[in-house]
């Protein structure tokens, strides 16, 4: 495609645009007692079953979808991302986040350099670190074994971290390998998460893991400092060099900082933070927890969901038909927003984290070449376990505004429950919920049904279901740190799909920087106001409100020594 013709000019896009009303004509009843169509809506990999017939499209509607992937240019777009080439063109780099997971004797090129090469040395060290660690060969300034880590990063390098140490904590093989141990992460500015992650916690016995690429970082750097006086004022500064280490390319500032740069463990400019779990930023953290050989299985399942995405004919490759269907449900059928539904409670955080690997990945309003979108790109995505959120947000997803969902099952519970005397085991109770809902909202239930019922008539119209709501259901065998590992990667690699169809930069997130360079203005004014100067170069609402918060908080900082935050 040529790079001034947007894919919306293409006569496949048109050809789709035109299908729009024949397929809302159908209703999902209709289509799901078409038994070839479902059968043909299953496909399975490496013990993950995908049945997605309960979308709003029909076979012709895929067709038309498979010959859009030609319009975009699908297929060379994903061999240029695995070959190494610049495709993120605004900052002029490679997209190889699948090399942090590939395997040690894989060749993936970059710049005319094997990539894979210099990941292995960095997983190497991680291993060998971690097990000195683990083992208490090395032991913190006062002889005491580290049992506690606090990794301190926010955005990329805490979100996709958070993800898999929760999906972990409770997997009966990753319990053999934690016990004693613990793991937190300090995100946030606020001191009411520093003062969160160092509860109860001894700094004898605490290793810190700061993780920023540049070092410059503005929150994690504060909070660094934080958790450097909070261990240095109780052991001295000397501890530094034995409590805390870096995951960073910035040697001069980590050795500044007081970390030794033996002990920084580096990942490249060709991860981007919200693909970076399975770089230094997450493989370092959850092996200190869990011990390098069980992070490993969960780098080889992302690895077989990559290898799959690259050499499985779209027809039956995961990551392309949720891409695909994505693209349909936003840009045709225009529903803007998605919901990621996993019945599963240790992967609570999992919709926390793909929020940000697809938010910021796909929202922009330009295409790569820089020419304003006509048309939405992006979704908004959000989701809480079943039942849960069954309790929150469901009443509006079925009779409410139409929002695909994303159902995520497991056939085996990390942790089974059978109690005697009860109708069905506790996860066969969860699983009846997952297998449910998909089909209440694809039927719904009509106002005859509910005359049939003898429902009053004034309750009818409050009682319908409209139904026709699409979803799709993903079905892993068990939660494991391999099948974590798979659930990742298909959900980078649909992002990367979508990107690519709607021909904008998946991989690059200057919408964040704006703020940034704005709080950095008002952090500059606010140690001025302290000192005794007038906010001056805001708005009036601005300036209103910077007044009212330093008049509210004048005692602050007049006391110079220093004070942790303590629960």
């Amino acid at each position: 495609m040529a790079s001034s013709t947007l894919i919306c000019d293409t006569e496949q896009w048109k050809d789709l645009k035109s299908h729009v009303e024949d397929v809302k004509k159908t209703h999902l009843r209709e289509l799901m007692n078409d038994a070839n169509r479902c059968k043909s809506m299953f496909t399975e990999f490496d013990g993950l079953v995908l049945d997605y017939s309960r979308q709003s499209a029909t076979l012709e509607t895929m067709d038309k979808l498979f010959k859009l992937t030609h319009a975009s240019g699908l297929k060379q777009k994903i061999d240029r991302m695995f070959n190494g080439e610049h495709i993120n063109s605004t900052e002029g780099r490679a997209v190889l986040h699948f090399s942090l997971r590939a395997p040690r004797d894989a060749v993936i090129q970059a710049d005319g350099k094997n990539v894979v090469t210099d990941v292995w040395q960095v997983l190497d060290k991680i291993k060998d670190f971690s097990e000195k660690i683990r083992s208490g060969s090395w032991v913190g300034a006062t002889g005491k074994q580290l049992k506690d880590v606090i990794a301190v990063g926010i955005g990329g390098s805490f979100l996709g971290p958070l993800f898999v140490h929760t999906a972990l904590q409770t997997d009966q093989e990753a319990i053999g390998f934690s016990k004693g141990r613990q793991l937190r992460f300090l995100a946030n500015v606020d001191p009411v998460d520093v003062a969160k992650s160092i509860a109860g916690l001894n700094p004898e016995t605490t290793l810190v893991v700061v993780v920023s690429k540049t070092f410059t970082t503005a929150e994690t750097m504060l909070n660094a400092r934080t958790l450097r006086e909070w261990i240095s004022s109780s052991l001295g500064l000397d501890a530094i060099a034995k409590h805390m280490v870096a995951v960073s390319t910035n040697l001069k500032l980590v050795k500044e900082f007081g970390i030794d740069p033996i002990n920084a463990f580096a990942f490249w400019d060709w991860v981007g933070g919200r693909y970076s779990v399975c770089s230094a930023v997450g493989v370092l953290p959850l092996s200190l927890q869990y011990g390098f050989t069980l992070v490993e299985k969960f780098l080889k399942g992302a690895s077989s969901v990559d290898q799959h995405f690259q050499s499985t004919p779209f027809e039956k490759n995961i990551p392309v038909l949720l891409g695909l269907l994505s693209v349909w449900n936003v840009s045709f059928l225009g529903y803007p927003a998605r919901a990621i539904l996993p019945y599963s409670q240790a992967l609570e955080k999992f919709a926390p984290h793909i929020q940000q690997v697809s938010m910021e990945s796909n929202g922009k309003g330009v295409s790569i070449d820089g020419v304003p979108l006509p048309f939405e790109a992006g979704e908004i995505d959000f989701g809480e376990p079943g039942t849960n959120g069954q309790h929150s947000f469901y009443q509006l997803i079925h009779q409410g505004r139409v929002i695909p969902c994303d159902f995520i099952g497991v056939v085996k519970s990390q942790q089974p429950v059978y109690l005697q005397g009860e109708v069905v085991s506790n996860h066969d109770e969860l699983m009846s919920n997952f297998f449910a809902q998909p089909d209440a909202l694809a039927y719904g239930k009509t106002a005859q049904q509910l005359q049939q019922e003898n429902v009053p008539q004034h309750l009818i119209p409050h009682k319908t279901f409209s139904g026709n709501r699409p979803s799709l259901s993903i079905l892993l065998p068990s939660l494991t740190a391999y099948s974590i590992g798979q659930l990742l990667a298909i959900y980078e690699n649909r992002v990367a799909v979508q990107g690519f169809i709607w021909d904008i930069n998946s991989f690059d997130q200057w919408g964040v920087e704006l703020g940034k360079s704005l709080a950095s203005q008002v952090r500059k004014q606010l140690n001025a106001s302290r000192k005794g100067e007038p906010v001056n170069g805001f708005n009036f609402s601005t300036t209103t409100l910077l007044n009212r918060y330093l008049e509210a908080s004048s005692d602050v900082g007049k006391d110079s020594s220093t004070v942790l935050p303590n629960i």
